[in-house]
């Protein structure tokens, strides 16, 4: 099961009110920059609930989705015990 995990995000603001996410702060010290908005529509967060602006972006290599919910930017991160138990 996954859940949201709000997240800091670096964006670029346009005057005409487009919004590009530049890089995204996973967790302490982590800072991923984003590669390349792939897709940008609205929908709904399948894995861990809630809905926004989906951006489908690529982050070194591989292809990932942040959603802007209003103000507030977050992902779909797997529940620690669903990691243990996978290994």
């Amino acid at each position: 099961m996954a859940h949201k995990k709000y997240v800091d995000m670096i964006v670029r603001c346009y005057p005409d009110g487009r919004i590009l996410p530049l890089a995204v702060y996973w967790s302490e010290g982590c800072l991923y920059e984003i590669d390349r908005v792939l897709d940008v529509r609205p929908a709904v967060s399948l894995k861990a609930g809630g809905a926004g602006t989906r951006y489908t972006c690529r982050i070194q290599g591989h292809e990932t989705c942040v959603w802007l919910e209003g103000s507030r930017w977050f992902v779909e991160a797997k529940d620690r015990l669903e990691n243990r138990n996978a290994g």
